[in-house]
């Protein structure tokens, strides 16, 4: 922490790495593949591969940055290579991000503009019972 710094001011942020190594698309889509569960790195290769239009040793690398950035683990089962879903990192972008969800997180006040509006709706006549306009204009 800045030692000039206020105590208030400090936030608990995620390492700056962590933004960098999902700023990637590819590594992103792997992150979601992951979020279904454990995977080999075979099946995610086959999957990226056709979204993307990268090679396989493409797709290793950037389970390489996954692994060592800390977002995903792997463990060997004979010759196939299981990844999955680290937690650390992510936990620290969503405690970070925690700051920013008032701006998209539903309002109750604004919610009850919903229910408001939905009342009036009920309240107006409906369109049978308003007068059709016969095409005839008054000019002023």
């Amino acid at each position: 922490m800045n030692a000039h710094a206020p105590e208030a001011a400090f936030r608990p942020q995620p390492n700056v790495e962590a933004f960098d190594v999902l700023c990637d698309p590819v590594r992103r889509r792997l992150l979601e593949l992951l979020a279904g569960g454990e995977r080999t790195s075979g099946e995610m290769t086959v999957v990226v591969q056709a979204e993307f239009g990268i090679s396989q040793s493409a797709v290793s690398q950037h389970l390489k940055v996954l692994r060592d950035g800390g977002f995903a683990t792997v463990r060997a089962d004979g010759a196939k290579r299981f990844y999955a879903v680290a937690a650390g990192p992510l936990s620290a972008v969503d405690a970070w991000m925690a700051q920013f969800r008032g701006f998209w997180a539903p309002r109750p006040a604004a919610s009850l503009v919903v229910v408001e509006m939905s009342r009036e709706k009920k309240k107006r006549p409906p369109p049978e019972a308003i007068p059709v306009c016969d095409g005839q204009l008054e000019m002023f």
